[in-house]
């Protein structure tokens, strides 16, 4: 059994905990509208600590293995996260309380703030996950693209999806959270991109894993902490809009499940432009 030593903690993890602690007690306790200058310290905050504990546990993590590159995933994250918003201007399946007190520049700018917190959320817990035992036995499982990968049909599927929600957005938004990915990984498989088709045509279902258990993760905390906020977002999820846990209902929580590949797919498809040798390894897994 591994001997536990608080010196093995690094530094940063011991400013998470603190940013953690004192934002979400301000969170929760401060009057009026606070949570536009203080999602982004709790965030802060979780990503650090998350880190210093997959660095203890594995001697290694996002921040460890490369400054630059977990810096740019706050510089990417802002923008992937707008592309949801602007779906969600047609779906309308949450709204922010407390908008309306900001002008467009005012809400543009904390906002993006506060949507550069969530790759490095979601990439640093997937890490975390992929540290348990369960997960990296899962790297040697059943092919899903044995006979080649249908890139095409991945394609006009998501294509498909996405028409349904401009088109229905009532009955089909859910699709949201698996059309990004449909159209954007057989676009990265073409451009010579970091796809999870790389992993699941090897039969290596890790990174599935520990990104879907990741993001449900992180969808736990952004629903815990946003409970008490405000500003704050509410949903209207039509058909499923029952046995809520904090704001979102339950059977929302499966959309967490995908996210997280879209967020990889996302991810490599823009930090791909800047970086063509190395493929963009970002998760453990890439390390193998």
């Amino acid at each position: 059994m591994k001997h536990f030593s608080l010196k093995k903690i690094p530094l940063h993890g011991w400013i998470g905990i603190i940013l953690v602690a004192v934002f979400w007690f301000l969170n929760w306790h401060l009057e009026g509208l606070r949570t536009n200058f203080l999602f982004f310290p709790l965030w802060l905050g979780y990503i650090l600590a998350i880190d210093a504990i997959v660095f203890y546990k594995k001697n290694s993590s996002l921040i460890s293995r490369n400054k630059k590159k977990f810096i740019t995933l706050f510089l990417i994250s802002a923008p992937a996260w707008w592309l949801f918003e602007l779906i969600n201007a047609k779906t309308q399946n949450w709204f922010y309380d407390g908008r309306q007190f900001f002008t467009n520049t005012e809400y543009a700018i904390l906002a993006t703030i506060s949507f550069s917190t969530v790759m490095p959320a979601v990439f640093g817990t997937a890490e975390l996950v992929n540290t348990f035992k369960w997960i990296r036995k899962l790297h040697n499982q059943k092919k899903l693209f044995s006979s080649g990968i249908p890139v095409i049909k991945f394609f006009i599927t998501g294509l498909i999806m996405l028409l349904l929600i401009i088109l229905f957005p009532s009955y089909f938004y859910y699709l949201e959270w698996l059309a990004v990915y449909f159209i954007l990984e057989p676009i990265n498989n073409k451009l010579n991109k970091r796809t999870l088709f790389d992993y699941l045509s090897k039969g290596n279902w890790q990174i599935i894993a520990a990104l879907s258990l990741g993001t449900l993760i992180c969808g736990f905390f952004w629903e815990l902490w946003n409970y008490y906020s405000y500003p704050k977002w509410i949903y209207h999820v039509p058909m499923v809009n029952f046995l809520h846990i904090f704001e979102m209902p339950l059977l929302g929580y499966l959309g967490y499940i995908t996210f997280g590949w879209e967020l990889f797919a996302l991810y490599n498809f823009i930090s791909g432009f800047f970086n063509k040798t190395n493929r963009n390894y970002i998760l453990p897994i890439d390390h193998k």
